[in-house]
This record gives structure tokens, sequence and C-alpha cells, in this order.
């Protein structure tokens, strides 16, 4: 008897979140990084930790257009303390998929497979980093020299990471040993205390190089914190190692909160600085300072460390850029395109970055990602409400902005509070001029000001 094969139908399983649910999921994970984040996004490693679900499941969840199985909705939902609903989410119309029959990738799936979520830092080996001429090779350049000092500034979402993870990168191809410390690490009462600030540091440090913690064998108060510090890193810190050491400080604009803290220790980064001109122990050192901020403490011209080394400032894309990366999305844009976007969203990187994963990842034409651009429910409704609470917790800041984007010219602003909007990307300064950066945020934020919701 001879029997024929027919292959069952394989249906597609799972449910996707509504609108309404993915609001809600995307505010209650706002709420938590405000909460227990210090207002920072979390990585998606920090997502996949908290949640307990793979990175690439989480991709999915946010993405709101694969099938998921309910009760990976359901553990996401609970690890933000939310209780899924039914109208959290649908079930789409199953469709009957056809037999697989090898294992080769459809190119649409290879495609398909390749767009990255824009989270944080891009990748090392991602293709989607746009080098900014001559930035990288000054930063590499400038690490090799002795006794470096690199300082990078930008607004957030600018890239900074991703340039240290290249910085980096380049480090170890010269067999050099790094360490990276950001400050959004440490406990506030940490910022009170100089003796304990230097401490913290110290101690960072050695657990990042892998030495046992040897402070109390440092350490003598007759000599003070600044001077132990430096024997700290002089006799045992650098002593350990016969290579280069790239040491990176980022996010030190928390310092400039705690002015007392920041003239010290600033002063004592510049000291190591200039001993790395003569000293052959100190020349082992390369620092490396990031920040979003413009330094608005006061600072002797002679010790801050603000007016020596090699200044990096990262600057929006240009139209060039955006179009190299559009077409790094398999997107054959005109300029005339590209001029579209950014006359929405300037040449932030990021933005710029998750218009185009969204166009690519939804099959949509420029033409339809527009209206939505604009949209409070939009692409970026998740990143204009970080922007919209942080103006809330700064009620000087917020009628500042105002003036900005209510006034036909350039306003000119009390110097910190430039400064503070410009770190946030939120304007763009000539002196202490300002004006709005895009008109994403001209647009969303007048509406509010104009309803009194701000």
């Amino acid at each position: 008897m001879i029997s024929t094969y027919a292959p069952k139908d394989r249906r597609k399983r799972g449910v996707i979140l509504t609108p309404q649910g993915l609001q809600k999921l995307n505010l209650a994970k706002c709420n938590a990084e405000f909460e227990n984040n210090d207002g920072n996004r979390y990585t998606l490693e920090a997502m996949s930790e908290r949640t307990g679900l793979a990175i690439n499941t989480l991709s999915k969840v946010f993405a709101a257009e694969t099938r998921v199985d309910k009760q990976t909705i359901k553990g996401c939902f609970r690890a933000f303390n939310l209780a899924l609903e039914s109208s959290d989410y649908f079930c789409p119309q199953p469709e009957i998929q056809e037999l697989e029959l090898s294992d080769t990738k459809h190119p649409a799936q290879e495609k398909e497979s390749k767009l990255e979520f824009p989270e944080g830092q891009v990748p090392l080996d991602s293709t989607f980093y746009v080098e900014r001429p001559p930035i990288e090779s000054e930063c590499y350049q400038t690490i090799s020299q002795p006794g470096a000092l690199l300082r990078i500034k930008a607004p957030r979402l600018m890239g900074k990471t991703s340039l240290m993870a290249k910085i980096f990168h380049q480090a170890t191809k010269l067999n050099y040993r790094t360490v990276s410390l950001s400050f959004r690490l440490a406990d506030r009462e940490i910022f009170q205390d100089l003796n304990k600030f230097l401490r913290w540091l110290c101690a960072n440090v050695a657990l990042e190089l892998k030495l046992s913690n040897r402070l109390e064998d440092y350490w003598d108060e007759f000599f003070g914190s600044k001077v132990s510090c430096k024997i700290y890193f002089e006799h045992y810190l650098l002593e350990a190692t016969t290579k280069p050491l790239v040491l990176a400080l980022d996010d030190i604009d928390r310092l400039f909160s705690y002015p007392e803290l920041a003239n010290d220790f600033f002063g004592l980064l510049r000291t190591w600085h200039e001993q790395g001109k003569y000293r052959e122990i100190w020349k082992k050192l390369r620092l490396v300072v990031v920040h979003s901020n413009a330094v608005h403490t006061p600072l002797s011209i002679h010790q801050s460390p603000f007016n020596v080394g090699v200044p990096v400032e990262l600057q929006p894309f240009t139209g060039e850029q955006v179009l190299e990366l559009a077409k790094r999305h398999q997107l054959n844009w005109s300029t005339e395109q590209a001029k579209q976007l950014m006359a929405i969203v300037g040449g932030n990187p990021y933005l710029v970055r998750l218009a185009l994963y969204h166009l690519q990842h939804r099959n949509l034409t420029l033409e339809q990602l527009l209206p939505l651009l604009l949209s409070s429910k939009g692409i970026y409704s998740d990143h204009l409400q970080r922007q919209l609470w942080s103006l809330k917790q700064q009620p000087k800041l917020a009628a500042a902005f105002s003036k900005v984007i209510t006034a036909s010219t350039a306003v000119e602003l009390d110097l910190v509070q430039a400064f503070k909007l410009q770190s946030m990307g939120l304007v763009n300064l000539q002196g202490n001029q300002a004006t709005s950066s895009c008109r994403l945020y001209t647009q969303y934020f007048s509406s509010l000001f104009g309803s009194g919701s701000l």
C-alpha cells in the first residue's frame, strides 16, 4: 500500500501587545528606570536580568509585531509590577506556514536577523556604527601617547559610549590595560566626602584590574586623601603592570553638583596628567574623561583638567552620514529623503537610527513613517516621556526651555540652564544663545506647554 505524505498545518501561536499594552509597559519601564536606575535607560542586558527573558525575546515583546507566548508577556509585565489584562494583548488570526524544506534562510529573514534595535552601545562588530572622521583616528592617536588626557563631550544619546567601546577595542589591540568607571555607579553618599570618594575610586580601579584591595596599606591620614590616592595609584595600581593603563571616567557630570569635591578631584586629575609629562610611572596612565554637560563649576585654570589634553566634541550626523546609515539599513535613499528626516530629528544619531530601524523592520516608506514621528504615541514616545520627566523635576529648566521653543529667534539663557538643556540634547548653543535642537522637541513640548501639562 502506498501512503501519501500529508504535512500537518503548522500554525503560528502566541500574542502581540496592543498599542495600549505597549504604552502601559513602556511607562512602567520608564518609571522603574527613574526610581531604580537614576533615570538612565535599562540596557537589554539589564532588562534580561530583571525579567528573566532572553534579549531576542525582549526585542520581540517591545517591537509588538511578532507573536510571543502569552506567559512571556505576563512575566514581562510582572517584572514591572503590572497585571496583564485582556486589553493589553491580542491574538492574530493564525496563519498556515509553508513546510520548511531546508534550513536555508530566506534573504528577507537573513536581512531581518541583521537588524539591531538601537539600544545603548552599538556592538563593536555592528555595521550600524558610522564613523565621524577624524574623531575616531584622533582618539586612537591620543591614547597611544604617554600620559595622555582625552576629553569627550556630547549630549546624551550622541554616541559617547559607543565611541568609548571603539577606543577600548583599539587599546586592547595595542595590548594596553583598560578600566571604565561610571560615576553613575556611586551611591550619593560617596560624593559627600572626598576621602570616601577617592577610596571608592581606588577600590573600583583595583577591582577592575583584578588586584586585591590594599587601601589600608597605602592610605595615611597624615598625608590626607589626595596624596594617599596618588600613592595608591603610583606605588600599587600603576606599579602592578608593565603595560599602559587607559582609565575612562564616565558621567563625571555628577560631580558638578558637588563643587568642593569636583574642585579637589579635578585638580588631582590635572596633577596626574602633568606628572605624565616627566615621570615614567605616570606616563603609563592614559586618562579619558567623558561628560554630557559643559563644565560650569568654578575651577582654577591651573587646576582644571578641562583646559589641557585633547578635547573631542561629538557632533550630530551630517546629511552624508544619515545617507550612509540608511544604506546600511538597505534603504535606497536620496539626499532629499535624508533632509526630510533631519528636518524633524536633526542629526541626533539615536533618533535617526530609531527611525531607520522602524522603516526597515516594518517595511514602511518614509512617507508612511513621517506622520508617526511627531505622534505622541509614535516611535519616539518612550524617549519623549523621559525628556518630559527630566524637565518636570526641574521647573526652572522647563521654564527656560519654554522660552526657547516659543521664540522665533535664539534666546539668551542663564549659562547653567543653557548647559543643562544642551546636555539633554534639547537645544543647540551659540555662546549662551539657545535654539531648539529639532522640530520633534519643539512640536511635542509646545503642545504640553500650551495645554499647561508642564
